[in-house]
């Protein structure tokens, strides 16, 4: 059995590569650079170096292969970034149309449900749509609000200070990306799902910005106060720092869609994952901001 994987690197792909290795799957990894695999890891699995943003190295990559975990790479701050996430993804969907691939898992977001108005999200509706309409099984994991987003603003945390655009007071679910990679390597390993599939991932509970600045300051140990900024506000300073209109609006339209947004699948024991932002604050950002 063939599973490739993408973004092996990151935090939700490292922890899916992991997973399958201990499996005793030698999962097809596609990396820009092999070098940033572990030693360990990199001697056991079937490493492609090259690009997604490479049509005929993913076309080649893909072809003929069991499964295929798409996360898509493609960065909040690339210019026009909803046409980006889309022509990246195009040569699978090409593979997947024409028979090359059997079945897709792909990381997608909550929102994604709303298909328009939800910024970057939108372009992960779009892939949905397109892996859909090719007739192959495919999972679409709706994601939380990753706790690793939190590492975007060290700084601000080692001075106190939780920065959002989000409404304060809205309950969101928040995720270990970890727990993430556990659900979607049980799905790459199960032969048992067919057809079109959704599966939300909300973490272990709801959390509105204020409750996140509590937990933050209990295990951190100082005080994290919170800091809302409009989305206007938001938007002059990306554009100040400059970055491309098209960059921003998809990153102010994340957190403006997805005001009052109810996620399409209720938090239930399918949804809902283990590890609490206090205990993943704890192990992984304070010993950042302690050094």
């Amino acid at each position: 059995m063939t599973i490739v994987v993408t973004t092996p690197t990151g935090h939700v792909g490292s922890r899916v590569v992991r997973l399958l290795l201990q499996a005793g799957i030698r999962p097809r990894v596609l990396v820009r650079d092999p070098g940033r695999l572990e030693e360990a890891t990199r001697a056991r699995v079937d490493a492609r170096r090259g690009d997604l943003t490479d049509a005929g190295f993913v076309r080649e990559a893909v072809s003929g292969v069991r499964t295929v975990f798409w996360v898509d790479p493609t960065p909040h701050t690339t210019e026009n970034p909803i046409e980006s996430s889309l022509r990246t993804a195009a040569p699978l969907v090409e593979a997947a149309r024409a028979g090359e691939v059997g079945r897709v898992v792909l990381l997608s977001s909550i929102g994604a449900e709303k298909r328009h108005g939800v910024g970057h999200i939108d372009a992960l509706a779009g892939i949905e749509e397109r892996l859909d309409a090719t007739g192959v099984d495919v999972l679409h994991l709706r994601c939380a609000y990753f706790f690793t987003n939190l590492l975007f603003d060290l700084e601000g945390l080692a001075q106190g200070v939780l920065t959002t655009a989000f409404d304060p007071d809205q309950p969101m679910p928040w995720v270990d990306p970890r727990d993430i990679g556990d659900v979607a390597a049980a799905r790459l390993l199960s032969d048992t799902w067919r057809g079109r599939v959704v599966q939300a991932v909300h973490g272990p509970e709801d959390l509105t910005f204020r409750q996140v600045a509590q937990i933050l300051t209990e295990a951190l140990g100082h005080p994290v106060r919170l800091h809302h900024v409009s989305a206007d506000a938001t938007r002059d300073a990306l554009l100040a720092a400059g970055l491309p209109p098209s960059a921003v609006e998809g990153i102010v339209g994340m957190t403006t869609g997805s005001r009052d947004l109810v996620p399409e699948q209720p938090r239930d024991v399918l949804t809902t994952t283990p590890t609490p932002l206090s205990g993943w604050a704890h192990a992984r950002l304070r010993p950042l901001l302690t050094k």
